[in-house]
Order: structure tokens, then C-alpha cells, then sequence
């Protein structure tokens, strides 16, 4: 047991994209408030890739911003790619050296444990961790195990996985690590803020059509943005259409945006509105990332899910999707799926109150838990021990 007036330090690494980094925050914000409520001081640092977007995500949660992250450390990284580029020749090195630099943070910060997000930036600190025997912890957020998981996995203490299928693409005796807890997502998600985002969006309460909120993600899906285009007007009789289109959108389609009114209401990005923003929505269309998955399956939203395929994807959105398809809880266009006729049909069918409150239920039954702080409460048990 560590004595009161100790500092509980613990790492996270991941990153590389948003997936990777708001669930691991989900986590550091309930690890501060048990930590607190215990009333033991609490470090928690953040080890992502040098260069990309882990760093300006990160440093929007720091203390000083009034979050729970202490700092970010960069780290140089390379990717883990599948198929065959020069580029990996050039990130073995990245990841040498990423691997040398979280020997040397880990060895200045003595953490009591480290908490691996995954993505390829999680893979050298969680072999310098091991290396140095300090006890570590990796969450896997999809339904099936990426590379980044599958390698950290052998020297974990324990395997968090989101679904209890997840459990058998990992074998033998990483089988027996695993712990099924969801996927973590910020607590702000599980508060009912429905009124402020309406009122962000500038819709009354009483609105008379339903609310469809499209989600393009940060840079914008354009598989995604000119279904959504090509079908506006049809989508506009039947549906208030928020249409969040990513900043390359935005930025290349000016009379787009500029072409707003009471039934169409595009943004560039939406960020701090965003789960007000979910709540006050009836149906979401949607890539299939594990992140925006679970932000609008605790909000029991029903969805509409085009998940990333082809070249360049090891088809985890599409299981993702798949999976929730299964569960009654979204319509999914995948694929040559993916046409301006079925997306019709998929919004024709939740233009029914009934079957929008058939799949928002199913969806919040697959993901009611608690998932950062049962993660949270686990990390903090060892760390204790």
C-alpha cells in the first residue's frame, strides 16, 4: 500500500488518431477523481507521437487547462503498416528511437504502472515498460485486436477488450488476460445536456422534424460528405439535417456551408459541443470508429453507419459495424452498399418514432457501462498492491 503522502504516478500512451486518445482520457479523468476522492495526489502523463495531432488533442486536457493530464511527452514514432512501402524501412528507425526515449522518460518518471490506448505511438513504451518491469495495462477498442494490441498484448498485466467476441482472435494465454469493460468514453457523455445542444444548433425544442446529425469527423469522410450532398434536398423535407463536415470540406465547399437555414445547419468541426451536440439528436450517420460508436451508443441514438473499407484499412469499421448491425442498434452501408438509394431507405425507415426508440435502446443496452471508470478502478488497484 502506498503511504498517503506519495504521488500516484501513472503513463499513457497511444495515439495517432482521436480513437486512441479521448477513450484514454475517458480514463485519466475518472483515475484523478478516485484518486481525489481518496484524497492521494495523482500524476498522469501522456506519451504520444512527437509530430500529428496527439499533442494539440492532449494538451486541451491538461491541468492547467482544468483536465487531468499533467503533461505530453513526445515520443518519435513509426507506423505499423501491413503491406510493403520504403516508409517502413525509414519508421524502424522512428521506432528505435521512440523505444529509447520511453526508456529514458519511464526511467526519470518511475510510473506506478502504464496504461497503453494502442495505436502504433503505444508500441515502444509498453517494450520499454516491459523492460524495465514496470507493470502495464493495454485496451483494445475494436472489435477485432489491431497489430499495435497484438504486440503489446504478450506483456501486459491485463487485456481490456470492448466486446466478449474480442476474446477469441486472442488465444491461449492472452485469452486469459483479457477483461472484458466496454470502451471508455468521457463522462460528459452520460449527462443529459439534450437542451444545450439544441440550443447550441439553433433549434427550438418544439422542433416538428427529427434531428439527423451527421458526423464527418475532424478532416471530413468524403465518401460520406457527397452521399450526404447528393442527397441534401430529400434529407431536408423529412429531417433537420447538422452536418458537421470536417475542415477540407469546409474549406473547398464555401457555398456549401454558406448555404445553411432551419433545415440544414453544416459546421467545419465540432468540438466541445459535440456531446450535447449527440444527445440532441435523433438518428447519426457515421464512419464506424470504436470512439464515435460508443459516444453515440451511451446516448441510445440509433445510427446509420458507412464504415471505411478498401485499400489502407485492416477492416475493423466494418466488423465494428457489423457487430452493432447485429445487435439491432444500427442500419449499416457498407461497401458498394454504401449508395445515395440505400441511404434513403435507411433514413426512411428511422423516420418512424418507434423503430429510432427500438434501435437507440438496443444501442444503449451494448453500452450502458462505465467503462473509463471500471478501468480506472482497476489501474487504481494496482497501483495499491
Amino acid at each position: 500500500m502506498k503511504k498517503n503522502n506519495d504521488i500516484i504516478k501513472i503513463v499513457f500512451a497511444g495515439g495517432g488518431t482521436g480513437g486512441h486518445i479521448y477513450p484514454g482520457i475517458a480514463v485519466a479523468d475518472e483515475l484523478k477523481v478516485l484518486a481525489e476522492k481518496e484524497g492521494k495526489k495523482i500524476e498522469l502523463y501522456w506519451m504520444g507521437n512527437s509530430s500529428g495531432m496527439d499533442r494539440g488533442i492532449v494538451e486541451k486536457n491538461l491541468v492547467s487547462c482544468g483536465g487531468s493530464i499533467t503533461s505530453f511527452i513526445g515520443i518519435p514514432s513509426g507506423k505499423l503498416r501491413r503491406y510493403f512501402s520504403f516508409r517502413n524501412f525509414l519508421d524502424l528507425f522512428k521506432i528505435g528511437f521512440g523505444f529509447i526515449k520511453s526508456i529514458f522518460v519511464l526511467l526519470k518518471l518511475k510510473p506506478d504502472c502504464l496504461f497503453s490506448k494502442g495505436g502504433f505511438v503505444s508500441v515502444p513504451p509498453c517494450r520499454a515498460a516491459a523492460l524495465l518491469k514496470i507493470p502495464y495495462f493495454t485496451h483494445e477498442c475494436d472489435f477485432t485486436p489491431g497489430l499495435a494490441t497484438r504486440l503489446n498484448a504478450g506483456r501486459a498485466k491485463n487485456i481490456f477488450v470492448s466486446y466478449e467476441d474480442t476474446k477469441k482472435y486472442l488465444k491461449g494465454a492472452l485469452a486469459s488476460k483479457c477483461l472484458v469493460t466496454g470502451n471508455p468514453v468521457r463522462p460528459v457523455f452520460y449527462e443529459d445536456r439534450k437542451t444545450d445542444g439544441l440550443k447550441f444548433l439553433g433549434i427550438s425544442e418544439n422542433h416538428e422534424k427529427p434531428v439527423l446529425l451527421v458526423l464527418g469527423g475532424s478532416l471530413g469522410a468524403a465518401q460520406v460528405n457527397s452521399l450526404i450532398v447528393s442527397e441534401l434536398e430529400y434529407l431536408k423535407e423529412r429531417f433537420i439535417v447538422v452536418h458537421q463536415t470536417g475542415k477540407a470540406f469546409a474549406e473547398e465547399n464555401p457555398d456549401i456551408m454558406a448555404s445553411g437555414d432551419d433545415s440544414y445547419k453544416p459546421y467545419a468541426f465540432i468540438y466541445g459541443e459535440m456531446p450535447a451536440v449527440i444527445q440532441s439528436a435523433d438518428v447519426i450517420v457515421a464512419r464506424a470508429g470504436a470512439n464515435s460508436l460508443w459516444e453515440c451508443a451511451v446516448c441510445g441514438k440509433p445510427m446509420i453507419l458507412i464504415p471505411l473499407c478498401g485499400a489502407g484499412t485492416r477492416g475493423d469499421q466494418v466488423d465494428n459495424a457489423r457487430y452493432f448491425e447485429s445487435n439491432g442498434a444500427a442500419v449499416v452501408l457498407a461497401g458498394e452498399d454504401a449508395t445515395a438509394e440505400n441511404l434513403r431507405k435507411g433514413v426512411e425507415k428511422f423516420s418512424e418514432k418507434e423503430v429510432r426508440d427500438s434501435y437507440g435502446k438496443s444501442a444503449l443496452s451494448m453500452c450502458s457501462r462505465k467503462s473509463a471508470l471500471e478501468i480506472a478502478t482497476i489501474i487504481l488497484s494496482e497501483v495499491r498492491s
